[in-house]
């Protein structure tokens, strides 16, 4: 009977490479309930780096409502520390090995849950991060200042992008792909073409585009290799006493100016389900009105989650 029992293999006995395969089908969740507790042994596949180059929030939303006072937001105080928890618990198993940071669109992160992530994520390549609301300006440059291996960054549009792009430039030698979820108007381009003109991947798609500015992006980054404008809201400013038009169709002067791009991608289309609730949000999607996870689709694949 008792040779019957020692022949029966326990769970922490279980090969190292097994427990980590069984880990990675585990959801942020499920890895953070406790496993790494249970044994050394499975504190030591919890702390595999195979499970910690993404770390994937995009299923955790906040609890929020819309106020009229910056920061526009107001987050409970369970969906802040259900934040904080999972971040604390996520970013010490990863061992500083997250290379991709994903966020949800309806996740909004404050300045302090930033800074304790940018601390402990030094080797970070990839962030998207399309809700700042109650992130601050010093907020965020201390972050980039940490992320010095930074190359792609998906973002919302912002009143005053210089200071951001600075930062990058400084900081993110090797940054090369952008996508901004919100307007582009000529403040905006005009940054991209100042700080960071060796920009190669930029999308702008469901997005309010001011001609002007498309234009300025075309000229101002000679080392830009894919523009994803598609079902964008394309608006010329004309003269007074006119305002502004929706341009139906591109131009050959913007044709001309895109075709040195290897991908010039768009789509304008009056049967575009996308195109057509762009235009209905006026340039600004309420992506919450939509599909769960609608936000995260991309013509360029390596900005699609």
């Amino acid at each position: 009977m008792e040779d019957c029992y020692s022949l029966v293999r326990r769970w922490e006995d279980l090969h190292t490479d097994i427990l980590v395969k069984i880990f990675q089908s585990f959801d942020i969740f499920e890895l953070t309930k406790g496993i790494a507790h249970v044994c050394s042994a499975w504190r030591m596949a919890a702390c595999d780096p195979l499970l910690w180059r993404t770390l994937d929030l995009s299923m955790l939303k906040s609890n929020f409502i819309i106020i009229l006072l910056e920061p526009y937001v107001y987050v409970d105080s369970p969906s802040d520390k259900t934040l904080t928890r999972l971040l604390k618990i996520s970013l010490s198993l990863s061992r500083g090995n997250i290379t991709t940071l994903i966020f949800h669109f309806n996740l909004y992160v404050n300045d302090e849950q930033l800074t304790y992530t940018a601390e402990r994520c030094p080797q970070l390549r990839r962030l998207v991060l399309p809700a700042w609301n109650r992130i601050k300006k010093t907020g965020i440059c201390k972050a980039i200042r940490a992320w010095k291996d930074l190359e792609s960054l998906t973002m919302p549009s912002i009143a005053n992008p210089p200071y951001l792009m600075e930062e990058i430039s400084k900081n993110c030698k090797n940054f090369s792909t952008l996508k901004i979820m919100g307007p582009c108007n000529i403040l905006f381009a005009s940054t991209l073409a100042t700080y960071l003109p060796k920009l190669q991947v930029l999308s702008l798609r469901c997005s309010i585009v001011d001609k002007d500015a498309l234009i300025i992006i075309l000229d101002g980054l000679q080392h830009l290799e894919v523009l994803n404008i598609s079902h964008c809201l394309l608006i010329e400013v004309l003269p007074p006493p006119a305002s502004k038009r929706v341009v139906r169709e591109i131009d050959q002067s913007i044709l001309d100016r895109a075709s040195r791009l290897r991908e010039f991608l768009t789509c304008m289309k009056d049967s575009c389900i996308m195109c057509q609730r762009t235009k209905n949000d006026e340039g600004h999607v309420r992506w919450y009105r939509y599909e769960e996870g609608f936000w995260k689709a991309d013509e360029v694949s390596s900005l699609a989650l």
